[in-house]
């Protein structure tokens, strides 16, 4: 036995100092560390700057434009009047405005060598330059303001998908918290089993050096303790794999060394809870009907917004630019020529292909489909509900039956034991007796962590804790 020597010195030597925290402790560093919770809140930000952008669009959109081209090759005007009709008024090959006095040529330029192209005259110069500010800003367009109002709701909405995320984080930390005080009551069972193994192979070593146990008893007294070891180890893994969960969940370091204050003895003395109180239980602070609703006034909204489709919209414009056409690029010769205007621009709808008639439809069908999903929800919301209650109150019948197993089986142990070791009874029936009382402190655990499990996901449900108070976190 020098091996299960050890391993009961290893027991007690395992005794450490970890941070103890307390489900609050708990739950408070979650709502800062959680990844979820990070994500939802960075999802509001979003969704503000979002809705910023839609309230830019009430307001001038002023952009400065600026643009070179470069010609390849130029258009080629052609006039349609006969240049010797000209030739009588001013003598033979004369062109008006030139007399034989020398007066001065007309006004009209000569084109350049090589301008003329088959009768016609090339115009324009091979470079262009142009640049110049614009403004455009809306005047009246119903379906602009429409979106800017569900931009606001997509804001709430975030806001509400924020807070469910802080509702699940929390029902996740409190299962993992649970868990971990499972796993820690499953373990603090199983040493005590194997320390009454250890304790009875001793006495049955004693009685069998005396001769007053048999080779059998000592052999069975020896599996027994074999038996309990491997409770032990997996009662242990179960608590490192819980707390391994639980700082998952709080978005803290896994190596961090940190335990659970309290048991679940803490949490049995308070297992009362009026199941008859269902009929009251709203969904008014439930985050997945609010989302819902939320949801429902956007697409009411955007379905008026495909109305206001139909509407006509006004438009203010500016424009302001210098122009320059050169052949050369002598930039301190060029002659800009400034060009501006002010305008209205009036858009009436008038034919789109039915596309705003199908868009319309294709609204008013997306939010008949949502009020069939909000019923659905809300029936399975309640369903929830009325379980959670049930299996509350089961646990609470199963934790007060366990309750009185344990105390039951106890005092059978401790007859048994006290039989055994007076040779009145045999190691079968102190095992019988260890068995019963282990499965009995078991499904107390078991019976506690239900029942908290099921308080947890009922408030979850509620969107408020069982006094009544909505879950709202800034």
């Amino acid at each position: 036995m020098a091996f299960l020597s050890a391993f009961s010195a290893c027991l007690q030597a395992q005794e450490a100092s970890p941070t103890l925290i307390s489900l609050e402790d708990a739950l408070r560093i979650a709502l800062s560390e959680n990844v979820s919770v990070k994500v939802a809140d960075k999802e509001i930000e979003r969704a503000e700057y979002a809705r910023k952008g839609t309230y830019a669009s009430l307001f001038p959109q002023v952009d400065a434009t600026g643009s070179f081209q470069r010609t390849i090759k130029k258009q080629v005007m052609y006039m349609d009047f006969d240049m010797s009709a000209f030739s009588g008024m001013g003598g033979e090959g004369e062109i008006p405005g030139e007399g034989t006095e020398g007066a001065a040529a007309a006004d009209i330029p000569a084109p350049e060598s090589g301008s003329s192209s088959g009768g016609g005259i090339e115009v324009g110069r091979w470079n262009t330059f142009s640049g110049g500010i614009s403004a455009v800003m809306p005047l009246v367009n119903a379906q602009l303001w429409k979106g800017i109002q569900i931009s606001g709701q997509e804001v709430e909405l975030a806001v509400e998908k924020a807070r469910s995320s802080r509702i699940d984080m929390v029902t996740q930390v409190k299962e993992a918290f649970y868990s971990v005080l499972l796993a820690k009551e499953a373990l603090n069972v199983y040493k005590e089993v194997f320390d009454n193994a250890m304790a009875n192979y001793a006495q049955t070593e004693k009685r069998h050096n005396a001769q007053k146990a048999s080779d059998l008893e000592l052999t069975r007294a020896k599996a027994s303790v074999s038996n309990a070891v491997p409770n032990v180890y997996n009662a242990e893994s179960s608590v490192i794999l819980a707390l391994w969960q639980l700082k998952a969940v709080m978005g803290v370091d896994l190596d961090m060394d940190i335990d659970v204050a309290g048991s679940l003895e803490d949490y049995g003395k308070s297992m009362l809870y009026d199941v008859n109180e269902a009929s009251s239980m709203d969904l008014d602070y439930n985050s997945t009907m609010r989302q819902l609703a939320i949801q429902a006034e956007e697409l009411a909204n955007n379905v008026k917004m495909q109305k206001y489709a139909f509407l006509p919209t006004l438009a203010a414009s500016f424009s302001y630019s210098f122009n320059a056409m050169t052949n050369d690029f002598k930039f301190s010769e060029y002659r800009w020529t400034p060009y501006s205007f002010v305008g209205l621009s009036l858009s009436i709808p008038i034919f789109s292909g039915g596309k705003r008639s199908s868009d319309l439809r294709a609204a008013r069908i997306q939010a008949e489909e949502l009020n069939l999903q909000r019923a659905d929800t809300e029936r399975q919301l309640k369903i929830g509900i009325r379980q959670y209650l049930n299996t509350m109150e089961t646990k609470m019948k199963s934790f007060a039956a366990a309750s009185d197993a344990v105390e039951t089986a106890r005092k059978a142990y401790d007859i048994a034991q006290k039989s055994y070791n007076v040779g009145r009874s045999t190691i079968t029936d102190l095992n019988d007796a260890q068995l019963g009382l282990t499965q009995s402190r078991l499904a107390v655990s078991q019976a506690i962590y239900d029942f908290e499990v099921a308080k947890a996901n009922l408030e979850k449900i509620l969107g408020r804790d069982v006094s009544g108070q909505p879950v709202f976190w800034k």
